[in-house]
């Protein structure tokens, strides 16, 4: 809004512009609102010109003022009655009132000695508006302003105000940015003080020069800096507008890489920033001198502490005589050596790097001295910040506790523990302080507390299962105490389930784990029919799960859980059943020509009675996104305390992450499993010998498990071909009628990705990029009863329906329609092989996941599919 329409009609702008420019000084204003030496010399002589050059003041009176008493405006000045007077000392009492900033203008008159002092006092504020304010919201700005409501107006204070506004739109990047104050006078000697913005566009890096490289291009000294050149991409790399702050850093960054690739003598000649033409955008240019480069010379290790022989820490050290000199592997070097005292209870080690340089061989010998420091204990351990998580909570992470020797692998150790609560900040540090001796440290966390409640009512649409919504509340530090209680809904075209759970990290306050799970689950199994997919059999299973856990040492644990579920499978009785109201002759049924004899010896309810354990060794630094570290799991379940079902089912698991540099993590997981009955032999519907392993607890494969591929798109299927009127297959997808997935009893699957760093301003919206590679198969189920029919022949007569095998006719009084045959496919252990990349996207939606991949490598029967993503549902 503009100021002349901020304020009603009756009140009018000033005119007089208080300040000329942003970057420059203020105008010039009338000579009696001038705080100026020259101003004042003038109003002195106008007062001079009525009054004697000396003389002895014989009264002093006041005129103007409307706020202040008169002795108040009397008491800034040193003139007082009876004693003399000179121009000097009413040039010096003008100074002294205009110093007071209460006043606009000034004038002393004389009459002969009695002095007249007419006084025109600065108004007072009425409030402060700002106005052309868009990307700084005001309650940013606020703070930088120093006149405030009420307050007296002055120049002086406006003018600063000014300067800050403008170094806060510099310090975003916009140094177009100008301010213009402006006052708007109010009856009563008050004003309204109006700042006018014009932010200008952001200040863009176009160009950043080097000069004096030779060793290395410029590409690549750019790729080390932080800032980066405004171009097309700049929206993934961000960090492209002009900071002198990021300036000086790329200076460091600079050195830092130079010295890392053996150039000691390296520095910045200069670095400077120059305004585009345009004075929209900022062009950098860096002045450098490379010198020589130098390699290892003699590396050598001096140790002054007991347990640490200078021999032990030589055997430390990475660098070898003759390796290019690297500051970096220097640095490692003395935080490993510091580790590595730690290790023995030297919190305060002193390692310090010695270097010796060899101009003429351009070698650098070093040497490392520890120096001597005492054994040191935890003296205590101190938890600040954490509101809601109770002590305790964070207390039992410590690998330490107080009066335990120091030991800088269990404070790494403890670290890494916390920070996997998921409670508390990332970059998480214990800092390490000096205690009450010099034996003792203290050690001490800063905890910034997040949010760990979480309310979800979502919607959104998924590949895999259409439709969906999701309704859940969990809490991951119940009361404090880290508990974990959790309730969900889910509803989409293929699943229902309701759940509910609770878990005790530390029963008793002991490092056992315990807790429960009830769950009702509704899942619609489906199949393809041409590009249709049709729901086959319905599986209800509603049950319930007790699990134990304890840590057997620090990078182990042992988990017991007893399971009891009811499940129930089902076909559509109208789709699938022959008769289904039973009033005919062959009675009602599963009919094996419409489903399958597969599906229809799965029908049943059973109930599962279930005992199973998980070993796991686990040395992730965060277990909700881990960049480094190892987790290997194993994972079996015995089937047959009681129930209907028996069987043994293994699986298995191990992840390996890596920090490779710059951000970029990669990450390798191995899986597999296998599954083994202990029921007796079962005979299908023909007499043959059945699978032992029911349907419904086979393995299956294909997305998300395996990117490239559909929803059980891998492994062994029943594929069921029609034969045309001739009685021929008909091939390819127009003759497919349906494809069941069957399962497995044996899976195996390998995952390689890799993460990739974006910059700053991708990385806020939360975006996390990866390509990856997938491979796997599932396989080693028996041969399922299949059918090959030729015709059908129903009886004009009765409808009855029989069938006869390829080549036959139907009788007379029958009409024939065309048959079918099933073929059993996909049961190998050849692996599967797709690659593609994948991009997380936390969206204010909520999660987001879309992939790309192609299949390279598949078996007869698999489903592929090239792009998949996911709305709403955790990844």
């Amino acid at each position: 809004m503009k100021s002349n329409k901020a304020f009603s009609s009756n009140r009018r702008l000033c005119s007089a512009l208080l300040v000329g420019t942003t970057l420059g000084s203020f105008a010039s204003p009338a000579l009696a609102q001038t705080q100026a030496d020259p101003a004042m010399a003038m109003s002195a002589s106008q007062a001079a010109q009525a009054a004697p050059v000396s003389g002895t003041i014989r009264s002093i009176s006041v005129s103007g003022n409307q706020r202040l008493e008169p002795e108040t405006v009397i008491s800034y000045m040193a003139l007082r009655v009876g004693e003399p007077y000179d121009r000097e000392r009413l040039d010096q009492a003008l100074r002294d009132l205009y110093a007071t900033e209460l006043f606009a203008d000034v004038q002393i008159r004389d009459n002969q000695g009695a002095l007249v002092v007419e006084v025109r006092e600065n108004p007072v504020i009425n409030r402060i508006v700002l106005e052309g304010n868009k990307r700084l919201k005001s309650d940013k700005i606020n703070p930088e302003i120093r006149l405030a409501p009420r307050q007296i107006f002055t120049r002086s204070k406006a003018r600063a105000d000014v300067a800050r506004i403008v170094e806060l739109y510099r310090r975003q990047g916009r140094f177009a940015a100008t301010v213009e104050p402006k006052i708007v006078q109010l009856d009563q000697n008050r004003v309204d003080v109006v700042f006018e913005i014009d932010e200008g566009p952001k200040s863009r890096v176009q160009q950043i020069n080097i000069i004096g490289n030779e060793a290395f291009a410029d590409s690549d000294l750019r790729s080390e800096m932080a800032t980066r050149q405004n171009r097309l991409t700049s929206f993934f790399s961000g960090n492209t507008s002009y900071d002198p702050d990021r300036l000086a850093y790329d200076q460091q960054k600079l050195r830092a890489f130079y010295l890392e690739n053996g150039y000691a003598d390296f520095r910045v000649i200069s670095a400077v920033a120059e305004l585009t033409p345009d004075r929209r955008d900022f062009i950098i240019t860096y002045v450098v001198e490379e010198g020589e480069r130098y390699k290892f010379g003699e590396v050598r290790a001096e140790s002054e502490i007991r347990d640490l022989t200078s021999e032990s820490l030589a055997a430390l050290l990475p660098m070898k005589t003759g390796d290019w000199f690297n500051s970096k592997q220097v640095e490692d070097t003395v935080t490993g050596l510091n580790e590595s005292a730690g290790v023995f209870g030297y919190a305060f080690a002193d390692v310090q790097p010695e270097y010796e340089r060899n101009p003429e061989t351009r070698t650098m010998d070093i040497t490392f001295k520890v120096g001597e420091t005492p054994r040191v204990y935890v003296e205590r351990i101190d938890i600040n910040g954490n509101t809601n998580t109770r002590d305790k909570v964070v207390r039992r992470e410590f690998r330490l506790a107080e009066g335990d020797p120091f030991n800088s692998v269990r404070v790494k150790r403890s670290r890494d523990r916390i920070q996997s609560l998921g409670f508390f900040q990332d970059n998480l540090e214990i800092e390490q302080t000096q205690g009450s001796t010099p034996d003792r440290v203290i050690l001490s966390t800063a905890l910034e507390e997040k949010s760990t409640g979480e309310i979800q009512l979502s919607a959104g649409f998924s590949s895999l299962e259409r439709f969906l919504i999701n309704a859940s509340i969990q809490q991951r530090n119940f009361m404090g105490k880290g508990q974990v209680v959790r309730a969900s809904v889910n509803y989409s075209t293929y699943s229902k389930s309701v759940e509910l759970g609770f878990t005790e990290p530390y029963l008793f306050d002991r490092n056992i784990a315990v807790g429960g799970d009830i769950y009702r689950r509704d899942l619609n199994s489906f199949n393809y029919v041409g590009n249709e997919r049709n729901t086959t059999y319905e599986q209800v299973a509603t049950g319930g799960q007790l699990r134990a856990g304890l840590s057997l040492t620090e990078y182990t644990t042992l988990a017991l859980r007893y399971g009891l579920s009811n499940d129930k499978i089902s076909l559509d009785e109208d789709t699938f059943f022959t008769d289904p109201d039973g009033s005919g002759p062959q009675g009602r049924g599963c009919d094996p020509l419409r489903a399958g004899r597969y599906l229809c010896d799965a029908l049943g309810t059973r109930l599962t009675s279930s005992l199973g354990y998980s070993f796991e060794y686990n040395t992730l630094n965060n277990r909700l996104r881990p960049t480094r570290g190892e987790r290997a799991v194993i994972h079996q379940d015995f089937a047959g305390l009681g129930g209907d079902v028996k069987y043994l089912r293994t699986r298995a698991n191990a992840a390996k992450y890596w920090n490779v540099g710059r951000g970029f993590i990669f990450s390798t997981n191995l899986e597999g499993g296998y599954i083994h009955s202990f029921e007796k032999q079962r005979l299908g519907s023909s007499g043959e010998e059945l699978e032992r392993v029911r349907l419904t607890d086979r393995f299956f494969l294909g997305e998300p498990q395996i990117r490239g591929f559909d929803i059980r798109g891998v492994g062994p299927r029943v594929l069921r071909r029609a034969y045309d009127t001739d009685g021929n297959l008909i091939e390819g997808d127009d003759g497919l009628i349906s494809e069941d997935s069957i399962g497995g009893r044996a899976y195996y699957l390998a995952r390689a990705e890799l993460e990739i760093p974006l910059g700053s301003g991708a990385s806020e919206l939360g975006l996390r990029p990866s390509v990856f590679l997938d491979v796997g198969s599932l396989f080693a189920i028996k041969d399922p009863e299949t059918l090959d029919v030729g015709k059908f022949c129903t009886n004009t007569t009765t409808g009855a329906r029989t069938t006869v095998p390829p080549g036959g006719t139907c009788p007379a009084g029958t009409s024939a329609s065309n048959g079918f045959q099933e073929t059993f496919v996909g049961d190998t252990p050849k692996p599967r092989v797709s690659i593609g990349f994948g991009v997380n996207w936390n969206s204010p939606m909520g999660p987001f996941r879309i992939d790309v991949a192609k299949a390279l490598v598949k078996a007869e029967g698999d489903d592929t599919k090239l792009f998949t993503f996911n709305v709403g549902t955790a990844f």
